[in-house]
């Protein structure tokens, strides 16, 4: 089972086909043991093959992922949360994403009525540590944690901006907790600010991230204010529906309207 797992593992985070071959010399692996594993995975659905053999994540894997979902209590209340609004879309997509390691993983999205060029898709990662939703959560874990998951410098970075050391992430982090809200500035797409809170569960715990992202040119005057006012009342709005608490600082930018 153990290999089974690591070899749907290897291709997910590859994001393309991999041979059979290929898939032998990463996993070190016998090549008889892939075989049967390949063969296995694809006659139930967790693996599909190309005309050239290579393999790639069957549509098996969605039944998981959308079990997830369904058991994940945050998610049932941010959807819960915008039947319950008669107010209609935001501008921007609002995004909802749970901590996994040192990634984040969206659970769900609303959609806004401006289009932004970056779709965030039910089931899509990204670094914990660029994404706004991910620092929001991060920002809120012990510092024995941060050094579990952030081991050694250099940290990794998509677009070239972003904290590059464990340094620079702890001080990004607890500038993040003191105001309430985190920013990414071009650190997952060059072009695209994101904003972002934390969601608070009856144990204190931050179990969730709400985030909005714009494309930096239309962030306007008030610098994103009306956006990040929307993201702190909805992470305020789902941490009271999970009978958690808003800290302080959140609470006191809500009340002045937001600031970037």
């Amino acid at each position: 089972m153990a290999r089974a797992l690591t070899l749907l593992e290897r291709i997910a985070q590859a994001r393309r086909p991999l041979t059979l071959a290929r898939l032998v010399a990463e996993l070190g692996y016998p090549k008889s043991s892939v075989h049967g594993l390949c063969n296995t995975l694809l006659s139930f659905g967790y693996l599909r093959r190309q005309a050239d053999g290579a393999f790639l994540i069957g549509a098996r894997v969605m039944g998981l992922a959308e079990a997830f979902v369904a058991g994940t209590q945050v998610t049932e209340e941010f959807n819960a949360l915008w039947k319950a609004t008669a107010g209609g879309a935001h501008d921007e997509t609002i995004i909802l994403s749970v901590l996994d390691g040192t990634e984040v993983v969206y659970v769900a999205a609303r959609p806004g009525r401006r289009p932004l060029g970056l779709a965030f898709n039910v089931g899509m990662r990204l670094p914990a540590h660029l994404a706004a939703t991910g620092k929001a959560m991060l920002a809120h874990q012990p510092i024995e944690r941060l050094a579990q998951l952030f081991p050694a410098d250099p940290l990794p970075r998509m677009s070239g901006k972003g904290p590059l050391t464990r340094t620079a992430l702890r001080r990004e982090l607890r500038a993040t907790r003191e105001r309430g809200y985190s920013v990414d500035d071009e650190g997952v797409r060059e072009g695209v600010y994101c904003m972002g809170a934390p969601v608070f569960d009856a144990s204190g715990q931050a179990v969730a991230g709400v985030g909005v992202c714009i494309n930096k040119s239309m962030l306007g005057t008030d610098g994103g204010a009306r956006h990040l006012e929307v993201v702190l009342g909805t992470a305020r709005e789902l941490t009271q529906r999970l009978g958690g608490s808003v800290p302080l600082a959140s609470r006191d930018i809500v009340k002045q309207g937001g600031g970037a």
